[in-house]
C-alpha cells in the first residue's frame, strides 16, 4: 500500500450511501441494497450495463461527493483498484445478495434495501 488505508467513519458512510443512491436515479439503475461498511460497500443494482462499468460509476460519484465533504484531505486514496463484482442470474441469487448485504454483514451502518415489489 501506498499511503495510509482509508476509513468511512459515519459521515462519510452517509455521503458514500447518498452518492450511490444518486447515480441510480440519474442512470435509471434500480437499486435493490446497498450497505456502506468502514472499509468497503456492498451493492445489489438492476442495470442496463457490465457490473464492472456500474462499480467504476459509484466509485467516481462517491469520489467526488468525498472530496467536497474534505477538501483539504489530500490524495485520497480511497478504493482497491478493482473490486469483486459479478452477475445475478435469477430471483434466488439475488434475493440471497440482498439477505447478505442487508443483514449479512454484522450491525447495520449507512444501509438502503428497496421494499419488495
Amino acid at each position: 500500500m501506498q499511503s495510509e488505508p482509508y476509513s468511512l467513519d459515519s459521515l462519510r458512510r452517509q455521503v458514500v450511501l447518498n452518492a450511490v443512491t444518486e447515480v441510480c436515479a440519474h442512470r435509471g439503475w434500480t437499486l435493490l441494497a446497498v450497505h456502506v461498511r468502514t472499509e468497503h460497500v456492498h451493492v445489489v443494482v438492476e442495470a442496463d450495463c457490465p457490473p464492472e462499468h456500474v462499480m467504476s460509476t459509484f466509485k467516481c460519484y462517491a469520489s467526488r461527493a468525498l472530496n467536497l465533504s474534505e477538501p483539504a484531505l489530500e490524495d485520497p486514496r480511497r478504493w482497491a483498484r478493482h473490486g469483486s463484482t459479478r452477475y445475478l442470474w435469477t430471483r434466488d441469487e439475488v434475493a440471497a445478495a440482498i439477505g447478505y448485504v442487508s443483514s449479512g454483514q454484522g450491525l447495520p451502518m449507512a444501509c438502503f434495501e428497496q421494499s419488495a415489489r
